[in-house]
This record gives C-alpha cells, sequence and structure tokens, in this order.
C-alpha cells in the first residue's frame, strides 16, 4: 500500500494526489499538519532516504530558518522529536510503500508506483503509438 503524506495547502501535493486518483492507484492519505507522522513513520521514511535528513527537511521553509537548527547534529531522537512538533519541516509530499521513496512530485518518477502490469500495458501501448 502507498501511504501519501501531505498538506492540503501545497500544490504538488494536490498533484501527486490527483495523479494516483487519476490512475487508480490506492493510496492512505495523512495529513501531516492534523495527523503528525509518528515515530515509526519518520525512521520507516528515513531508512529509505539516499541523503538522510537531507532529503527530508526543507531548509527553505520559514520555520527551519527560524528555528535555525542544525539538523545534522541532531540524534535520530531529537530530530523526529522536532518533526513532530513542526510537520512543515519536511518536504512534501512524501509517497513512499514498502520498497520506494519520492520526495516532492515527479511524474515520472511517480510511475515506479504503478503496479508492473499497468506499467508494462502503458509501454506497450506507446510503442503501438510510436
Amino acid at each position: 500500500m502507498i501511504d501519501l503524506y501531505l498538506s492540503p495547502s501545497c500544490t504538488s501535493c494536490r498533484k501527486a494526489r490527483a495523479w494516483l486518483q487519476s490512475h487508480k492507484v490506492p493510496y492512505v492519505e495523512h495529513n501531516i499538519l492534523t495527523q503528525p507522522m509518528t515515530t515509526q513513520d519518520l525512521r520507516n521514511i528515513l531508512t529509505k532516504t539516499e541523503n538522510g535528513t537531507e532529503d527530508i527537511i526543507s531548509t527553505r521553509s520559514k520555520v527551519f530558518q527560524k528555528l535555525a537548527v542544525d539538523v545534522d547534529n541532531l540524534t535520530i531522537n531529537e530530530l523526529i522529536d522536532l518533526v513532530t512538533e513542526f510537520p512543515n519541516l519536511l518536504r512534501r509530499p512524501i509517497i513512499t510503500d514498502d520498497k520506494r521513496l519520492q520526495i516532492g512530485f515527479n511524474e515520472d518518477e511517480i510511475r515506479a508506483f504503478l503496479p508492473r502490469g499497468y506499467r508494462r500495458a502503458e509501454m506497450e501501448n506507446a510503442v503501438n503509438e510510436g
């Protein structure tokens, strides 16, 4: 199952939701502002990142700049506490399943979340059209 972590005001989040819906991909939506991520959610996401906190923390966010915290010097537990208290620190949307993670909306990359049979049919259609 795909988990979509978003905030309703985020344009990229709305695009990701619309894309998943239009491709009939089942997902569970999590509004990070009204239902903060659990410690386990954050740990699972961090294990899938390539660059750790760099991938998930929005250093350009107003919250990050006000806090003036060096996330590289935080322990995992301190980071989780910080994100739980200030969910706007997260880049979004965060799209994840058992194996994959995508931060932000990228139409080419989100295709990886389509079931294999759907992707195969899509490729065959592209080949037949071309």
